[in-house]
């Protein structure tokens, strides 16, 4: 086992959803919890944060400039130099306790994001995807915290978490249409919470296990386990890879739920933290529409 340096001592009461924006060499990153949405360029080491009126759940590069944002009520899209913020639709209106969770784009350009019970109800939120015509989908519901994404290089599997269910389930992908069929098992975990993840161009995951401290590999077809990165904060929530050559694992904490002696034992909690990989992965998608 390896351990993840620190990199930002952000104390972030929830950090999540980093994304890669390769042609600003910038990583993106929320805190969920603080409406803050990050920015870090490791080439200089200047971190920014931007503060926002409400849940900053997600965070993806829009390939005509500026972001797309899930929000607690809702897909946006966002300038980065004005601050402007546009509502583009609301899919849950009717859903007050709830509100959205991870989301990252796909091969094609398209954005999903899921949704959660912000007082841990189950089965009442949802997946959904945007499209690059603005159209929203839904992709299924009874979802009860939604979490990682990830898709092989050629778009045509997805996996896909639920966290409480402990599993991460794979699917097969219509490229062009967006349509998921043939779900399966792909992992099932005994301990911790499977939270965010991503893939590499081996076609392995790394999982953020929330409540473990860690970010572990696996091949999605035998189910094995191939690697484990320890993190010294517990509530490990998400990762991404980044820099020039997608060698640099970033990886999200948070330090919300924690204790006053957890939070001594932990002082870096809601940090960032960084390790260099063997094995590039997959690069961050951008918003096509």
């Amino acid at each position: 086992m390896r351990e993840a340096a620190l990199v930002i001592d952000q104390k972030a009461e929830l950090g999540e959803g980093p994304s890669w924006d390769a042609g600003r060499g910038v990583l993106y990153w929320v805190d969920i919890d603080g409406f803050k949405l990050m920015e870090y360029h490791p080439a200089s080491g200047r971190h920014y944060e931007r503060k926002l009126d409400q849940h900053v759940c997600a965070a993806v590069p829009r390939e005509k400039g500026g972001m797309m944002l899930a929000l607690r009520d809702g897909f946006y899209s966002y300038d980065l130099v004005s601050g402007e913020k546009e509502a583009i639709i609301d899919p849950e209106a009717d859903k007050p306790g709830n509100r959205f969770n991870d989301g990252k784009c796909d091969p094609s350009g398209r954005f999903w994001a899921g949704t959660m019970a912000v007082e841990r109800g189950t089965g009442e939120a949802a997946l959904y995807r945007l499209n690059k015509d603005m159209s929203l989908d839904t992709i299924f519901d009874s979802v009860t915290i939604s979490n990682g994404l990830a898709w092989t290089e050629d778009g045509s599997m997805m996996y896909y978490i639920d966290t409480p269910t402990k599993k991460v389930m794979a699917y097969d992908l219509n490229a062009a249409t967006g349509e998921i069929t043939g779900k399966r098992t792909a992992i099932t975990f005994q301990e911790g919470s499977p939270d965010g993840m991503c893939m590499d161009q081996g076609g392995m995951l790394w999982i953020a296990l929330h409540r473990l401290g860690k970010v572990e590999r696996w091949n999605p077809q035998t189910s094995e386990r191939l690697e484990t990165v320890t993190v010294p904060a517990q509530r490990t929530t998400s990762c991404v890879f980044g820099g020039e050559d997608l060698k640099d694992l970033y990886i999200t904490t948070a330090r919300g739920e924690l204790s006053d002696e957890e939070l001594r034992e932990e002082p870096h909690a809601g940090g960032l933290f960084h390790i260099r990989t063997d094995v590039p992965g997959m690069p961050t998608y951008s918003f096509s529409g």
